[in-house]
C-alpha cells in the first residue's frame, strides 16, 4: 500500500494517508494509446453529392455512331456533354460533369464514411487504462521523463495531494500556495501562453500554451482560477490526467482521492 502526505495551504506535511489501490497499479502505455485513438474526432467535409451535376442535361448521349444525339462520327471527344443550344439534328453542346470540364465536379473528393471514427474499447480495458492515467501522476520516472525542466528538481510527496481549504482560496492567495506546495515544481507547473513560431502563426494557430497543472477536486467542492486545469473527481477523465502522455503534473485534493478510491472499488 501505498502513502502520502497531505499537505496544509503552506505546503506543511499534517499527516499521512494510505493511498488507494489504484495509484499503485500496472502502468500500460498502449492501453492508454488505444483510448485515445477510439475517441479522436474528425470534422467530416466533403462537396455536395450533386456537385458538378446541377445542370439541365437534355437527355443521354448516345454512344452509337450516326444516330441523333450522338458525339460519335463528329471529330470530337467522347466526354459527357450537356447541350447549350440545338438547330435541327446538330447540336451546340459542352463537355460536363467529369473532372476534366469546366464546372465538373472533382475527380477523387474525400469522403464522409472514412472520416467517422468507428473504434471502440472495451470497459475493462478502458477501466486499466484509468487506473494506469492515474498512478502515472504518482511516478516521479514518468513525470521526469514528460517534463525536462524537471530533472534535478525535487518531488517529496507524489502525487501532491492538499487539504481542502486550498478550494477557498482567491487567486492571488492560491497562487502563493502552489509556489509553497509545488516548491521548485512551480514554473512548470502554471500555464503560460507564447507565440508560435515559424508560419503556423499565420494559419489560425498563433498562441502556444503549455498544459500545466491539473487540480483535481472533489464533487462537491468548486473553484475557479486561470493558469490551471481544474477538474472534479466525478468527471476525471484519462485526457485530463494525460493530456499528450503520461506523467502529468497533477494535484489533488483530500476529498478528491477518497472519492476516486471509492469509485473505482465500485467498479472491481
Amino acid at each position: 500500500m501505498m502513502k502520502t502526505a497531505i499537505l496544509d495551504i503552506n505546503g506543511k506535511k499534517t499527516k499521512e494517508i494510505d493511498l488507494p489501490k489504484c495509484f499503485s497499479g500496472k502502468i500500460r502505455e498502449d492501453l492508454i494509446a488505444k483510448v485515445i485513438e477510439t475517441e479522436k474526432t474528425k470534422q467530416p467535409y466533403s462537396p455536395s453529392p450533386v456537385a458538378g451535376k446541377q445542370h439541365s442535361a437534355s437527355g443521354i448521349i448516345n454512344r452509337r455512331r450516326h444516330v441523333w444525339k450522338s458525339s460519335y462520327g463528329r471529330g470530337i471527344s467522347r466526354v459527357p456533354r450537356k447541350i447549350m443550344s440545338q438547330k435541327g439534328t446538330q447540336f451546340n453542346w459542352v463537355g460536363a460533369e467529369i473532372s476534366g470540364t469546366v464546372g465538373g465536379r472533382r475527380a477523387h473528393p474525400p469522403k464522409i464514411l472514412g472520416m467517422i471514427n468507428t473504434k471502440k474499447i472495451n470497459k475493462k480495458e478502458n477501466r486499466i487504462a484509468f487506473i494506469s492515467a492515474l498512478s502515472a501522476t504518482a511516478n516521479e520516472k514518468l513525470i521526469t521523463k514528460r517534463y525536462e525542466k524537471l530533472k534535478n528538481k525535487k518531488m517529496a510527496h507524489l502525487p501532491f495531494v492538499v487539504e481542502g481549504k486550498i478550494t477557498g482560496l482567491r487567486t492571488k492567495q492560491m497562487l502563493e500556495s502552489l509556489k509553497k506546495i509545488l516548491g521548485e515544481v512551480y514554473e512548470t507547473g502554471i500555464q503560460k501562453k507564447k507565440i508560435r513560431r515559424g508560419k503556423g502563426k499565420l494559419r489560425g494557430r498563433k498562441y502556444k500554451k503549455n498544459a500545466g497543472l491539473l487540480l483535481v477536486i472533489g464533487k462537491n467542492e468548486k473553484m475557479k482560477m486561470k493558469g490551471i486545469d481544474i477538474v472534479d473527481s466525478e468527471n476525471l477523465s484519462i485526457f485530463d490526467l494525460t493530456k499528450g502522455t503520461l506523467g502529468r503534473l497533477t494535484l489533488y485534493t483530500e476529498e478528491a482521492i477518497k472519492e476516486i478510491g471509492e469509485k473505482m472499488e465500485k467498479k472491481i
